[in-house]
């Protein structure tokens, strides 16, 4: 039988990266699975790929409004909810002396408010032996140049994770962060920048740069009944980065 036979995912910042890679670790391990993000065009692309298994949800995850139309769509069509995988977030590169407020307000908004609500909003669908995976950062961890507010944000995540561990206490709903490393995806390639990503993978014990695909299994793990004894726990799919 198949990890995720039977069971119904929620994947925010599914179009695309890793969200996309996990949709389709998900599906081939027998979940049904709602992807969920801003541009209708990345979203279709993705269902035309990944098959029948899949279904999208336009919408941005600072919007409450989307959010709930996101989880009521679930509802109507599931009833229920075994797995959220909390992954839409974004960043800008901006040294100190130079970070706008914008930006702030920007990353604040998708990493952290977008977090909250996307899981807060959840709870209803979820039950016993749900999971709960929140997407971390290694620079939640480390410090990290002309990228402190994206840092930030991501260590905001992580003690989201603790503290919700705490108020899930008695629910049988399990929540924990998943870490990536430097992971080739369209979008850091183009923000960031090639070269730059290059160096962040030859930085790491294993020195590469991870494929979407590798978090995506430790994904599955998280969201699978073989991690049913873990809750506030922290993997880290990073090549070793943050680990030396």
């Amino acid at each position: 039988m198949k990890k995720l036979e039977g069971k119904i995912a929620v994947i925010t910042g599914g179009g695309s990266g890793i969200g996309l890679a996990t949709a389709k670790r998900f599906v081939a391990e027998g979940a049904e699975v709602y992807i969920f993000g801003r541009r209708q065009d990345v979203l279709d692309a993705a269902v035309a790929e990944l098959g029948p298994n899949v279904r999208a949800v336009q919408g941005d995850v600072t919007s409450l409004d989307d959010l709930d139309r996101l989880y009521e769509r679930v509802r109507s069509e599931q009833g229920h909810l075994d797995i959220l995988f909390a992954n839409a977030g974004l960043g800008d590169v901006a040294p100190l002396g130079e970070i706008l407020p914008e930006q702030f307000d920007r990353t604040f908004g998708v990493n952290v408010k977008g977090t909250l609500f996307t899981v807060q909003k959840a709870l209803p669908l979820l039950k016993t032996g749900s999971s709960i995976i929140l997407t971390g950062s290694t620079t939640g961890v480390m410090g990290t140049p002309a990228f402190s507010v994206y840092s930030a944000s991501k260590a905001a995540v992580r003690n989201f994770a603790r503290s919700w561990a705490q108020d899930l206490r008695g629910t049988g709903i399990r929540v924990n962060i998943l870490v990536p490393g430097g992971t080739e995806t369209e979008t850091v390639m183009r923000d960031i920048g090639a070269d730059v990503m290059t160096q962040i993978g030859a930085a790491s014990p294993l020195g590469r740069l991870g494929h979407p695909s590798e978090t995506a299994a430790v994904a599955a793990f998280l969201a699978s009944d073989d991690s049913s004894y873990m809750t506030g726990g922290e993997i880290f799919v990073d090549g070793g980065l943050a680990q030396i």
